[in-house]
This record gives C-alpha cells, structure tokens and sequence, in this order.
C-alpha cells in the first residue's frame, strides 16, 4: 500500500537531456529564410545516432530547428500538430503565419519552465506570410527574440560573429548556402558534438523544403589540428 501511494505521489522531470542535438544557424535572404543543421544525436558525450532530423515544418508557412533533448523536440512537434490540426479545423480561409507559432512556443516554454519541468530544447522558428519574412528563437526558458540572423548552442559563440561579419539582406539563395554552410564547417571543426551530416530547409512565400542530408568537404591538415600540444607547457 505504501508502494502505491509512493509511486502515484511521485513527480517526473527530465533533470538531464539524453540524447540531444547540438547547433542550429538561421538566417534571413532576399526571398525567405534558411535554417540549418546537422543530424548528429549525443548520447552523452557519444554520438549515438547520426540519423536524426532536427528541421521540420510547421504547417503552411513556418519550419522549426531544435537544439537539445530529442525526446523533449518530439513532445514540441506533438503539441504543434494539435494547434495546426485545431487551425485547420476552423476552414476560416486563415492560417497561423510563424509570428503567432513563435509567441505559441515562447509560452509553451515559459509555462513548463514555471512547472519546474522545462522542455530541454533551444529552438529557431522562421517563416514567410504575407511577404513578411520572420525569424525567432526561444530558449528552454521562454527567452524570445526576433532578428535577421539566429543560431542555438555552439552556434551562439562560433557563427554568430560570421553571420554578423558576412550578412546583408540582399543575399541569393546560393549565397546564403555557402554562408550557412561556413557556419556548419566551423562548428564541425570545433563542436565535439557535431557530425560532417548536415540538411539545409528553405521556406518561401510558395513553400518549402528541406534538402536531403549531405557533407561539407573539409580540411584536417592545419598544423594545430595534427599536434594541438607543440609549444604548450607541461606537454610531453
């Protein structure tokens, strides 16, 4: 009997993140918004799964990337399909532009971190209505901005500076690849967590997509990359 009250009286929380995925880089470009990340899964500090897609759309005009805890991601895009599929059911001719999925997800967040169950997730949303162009993060906390270039975890440190340095908002689809494309390569070389697996989704006023994953060529052959300790004191 006290096993039973015990067991229904319990609380669960995710007090640490699984399996997670690591940085996601958005920007804006002269006919919409590209996002993109890499499909690595971190079981700890091993990367278990190489498979895992991280970019989704969210109904007709916005595509979502998530950083951290897949499981808790999975949850999100759950909650997603039930506020697109209750829109649809209105059939009032409207639908949710990525404006309003954003100030959706900032409170999703903001009110499980005040359960003091937080979904353990980093998330950018962006999305074309109207011709407006919308890009947005928000943190597991319920922290929420709107700019022209957003990134989550390593991505905050390692390609915002780039993003930063190279972004005008007249960049062609190409160049805004190539851009995000420098930004995965740094965090690839960097980021012990990320894998040389990556998938870019684009979303415009007439629709989207996500490509299909592939790899950056890469260069290993720095001299700081073959001894890291030459000249370092204490080495051997």
């Amino acid at each position: 009997m006290n096993n039973l009250i015990g067991s229904e009286g319990d609380s669960q929380r995710t007090l640490y993140p699984y399996v997670t995925g690591t940085s996601v880089v958005g920007i804006k470009y002269k006919d919409g918004i590209l996002l993109a990340a890499d499909m690595g899964g971190s079981y700890g500090s091993t990367l278990r799964y190489k498979t895992v897609e991280r970019l989704k759309s969210v109904g007709k005009h916005s595509i979502i990337g998530a950083s951290g805890e897949i499981s808790d991601f999975q949850e999100i895009m759950r909650y997603l399909d039930e506020l697109i599929l209750h829109d649809n059911m209105w059939d009032d001719g409207n639908s949710l532009g990525p404006k309003e999925v954003h100030n959706y997800l900032r409170s999703v967040m903001y009110n499980r971190r005040n359960k003091f169950n937080p979904l353990w997730n980093s998330l950018v949303l962006g999305g074309v209505k109207n011709g407006q162009k919308y890009l947005g993060t928000v943190s597991m906390i319920g922290v929420h901005y709107e700019d022209n270039h957003v990134a989550t975890g390593f991505g905050n440190h390692l390609a915002r500076p780039l993003l930063r340095d190279e972004w005008h908002e007249n960049l062609t689809y190409e160049e805004g690849v190539k851009l995000l494309e420098k930004c995965m390569r740094v965090l690839l070389y960097r980021d012990r967590s990320a894998v040389n697996k990556l998938q870019i989704a684009k979303i415009t006023e007439e629709g989207f997509t996500i490509s299909q994953p592939y790899a950056l060529k890469t260069f290993w052959d720095f001299t700081a990359f073959k001894n890291p300790t030459v000249g370092a004191e204490g080495s051997w």
